[in-house]
């Protein structure tokens, strides 16, 4: 059983689409994507340095325009939702609704530059910040983050908990953090995924109207406590409330155990999820799609683990 994963806001790196437009046909689906998102997208991928591209107004609409493009590399020509579930983390949520089908592609890329604008405005209206806590208990960890006044926002794993809040409580819990845990500054502008995300949340519910979903054709496992989705209805109400709310990817890759995804290959940038799939999910097989001299062991690992569970059941 294969899984398809699309990274959230981090992964982006610098000149990281540059492989991609060697490829015949990227630059000039790159060029109608940045029209979609009103964005120069070629430029951002291939030639900004790492402070513009972590501007959230132009990281997520990056990220979501390059898992487009190497999924559809990936494919081939061919249906890449040969893959029996699809799922991404926080903004990587965008991506998998445009490889399910849910949003064609455009509408994708004018869901994010909406997005990324409205949340980039949420977080300069106070100081926030976000840090991850690594090891220790997840009572302690839990705990800790309350204490402060902060939010649990990324549920990332057994061993990793994102906290969001206010800049001073952040720092607060950098100093007094749980037993036996790191806490480790994020390097964002704003407390992603929770309540000081309330402003953005109601732009994009202004907003979602005008998009036209449809149900997507295979499940997406949603940061909603790794939810599975088969109404693209459902799963379009979940991305304009996932802004305000946590992401929990433990949930997704318990999911993916319980189902017996066998495979996984994470879309570019890629590392993050594949990361934490290596450490939760021992045994199964992983890809990094990051450039397209990655493409031929993705395909080989795609053929080899999709509709696997279901044929073993057969």
């Amino acid at each position: 059983m294969l899984a398809i994963v699309c990274p959230g806001q981090g992964a982006q790196k610098p000149g990281f689409l540059s492989p991609w437009r060697e490829l015949p046909g990227v630059e000039q689906s790159l060029s109608a994507l940045s029209d979609a998102a009103g964005l120069d997208l070629l430029r951002h991928g291939t030639e900004s340095d790492a402070d513009t591209i972590r501007d959230t107004a132009v990281a997520q609409p990056l990220l979501v325009a390059a898992g487009i493009i190497a999924a559809a590399q990936l494919a081939d020509g061919e249906d890449v939702t040969a893959a029996d579930l699809v799922a991404g983390h926080s903004v990587g949520e965008v991506t998998a609704a445009a490889l399910t089908g849910v949003l064609s592609d455009e509408d994708a890329m004018r869901l994010v530059a909406v997005r990324s604008r409205a949340m980039a405005t949420a977080a300069a209206a106070e100081p926030t910040s976000m840090a991850a806590v690594v090891g220790g208990t997840r009572e302690d960890v839990l705990e800790a983050i309350s204490r402060h006044g902060l939010h649990p926002a990324n549920i990332n794993s057994a061993a990793q908990v994102v906290a969001a809040g206010a800049a001073d409580k952040i720092a607060a819990l950098v100093e007094d953090g749980p037993a036996k845990a790191r806490v480790i500054p994020l390097q964002v502008a704003g407390a992603f995924h929770t309540p000081y995300m309330a402003g953005a949340r109601e732009e994009l519910a202004a907003f979602a109207p005008s998009l036209a979903s449809a149900d997507p054709s295979v499940p997406l496992v949603t940061n909603a406590g790794g939810e599975a989705i088969t109404s693209g209805a459902r799963y379009l109400d979940l991305l304009v409330t996932q802004v305000a709310s946590p992401v929990d990817w433990q949930a997704c890759m318990a999911d993916f155990r319980e189902r017996g995804v066998t495979g996984l290959i994470e879309v570019a940038p890629a590392g993050t999820l594949t990361g934490l799939a290596k450490r939760e999910l021992k045994g199964i097989a992983l890809a990094n799609l990051n450039t397209p001299d990655d493409l031929e062991a993705a395909r080989a690992l795609a053929r080899e683990h999709a509709g696997l569970a279901a044929d073993q059941e057969a």
